[in-house]
């Protein structure tokens, strides 16, 4: 099984844990990475993600992510097909940066896409976007039965 989470998700264990889905959800992506560790799940990258994530100021958050992608068995370069389909993704009202990396995913062959983005989540539930899953993190858990 292959996990694609986009930055939002690996960044929620850093965010504050002020609200009760902050902190499931921080929860959640901590048991994601710890599967993908184990190898019990494949975590798959992309050139758009390490981009995203290298563009942050914050150096523990910029740290932290690049630690999660060390989990990484699959990673996706970004391609003119990727572009293209993000494009299709756009049209749909899905920002260019979030449609680059559910191409990356449905590329990779990703089994999910998680995400913490509550446009992306009303989106792929209203219609089906990708051949991609997208489920938020606490979603993806409940799933796997995790």
């Amino acid at each position: 099984m292959k996990i694609y989470l986009d930055n939002c998700a690996i960044q929620r264990p850093l965010d504050s844990k002020n609200q009760l889905r902050i902190l499931l959800e921080a929860d959640a992506v901590l048991g994601i990475v710890e599967l993908c560790r184990i190898q019990e799940a494949a975590l798959v990258t992309s050139d758009i993600l390490k981009f995203e994530i290298g563009k942050c100021q914050n150096v523990v958050r910029r740290e932290f992510a690049m630690d999660v992608l060390q989990n990484a068995k699959v990673h996706v370069r970004l391609t003119d097909v990727i572009r293209q389909r993000a494009y299709e993704f756009e049209s749909i009202g899905i920002k260019p940066l979030d449609g680059l990396h559910i191409a990356s995913a449905e590329a990779a062959k990703a089994d999910y896409f998680c995400t913490c983005d509550d446009g992306i989540l009303a989106k792929a539930k209203s219609a089906p976007l990708s051949t991609v899953k997208i489920l938020s993190p606490v979603e993806l858990i409940t799933e796997l039965n995790l």
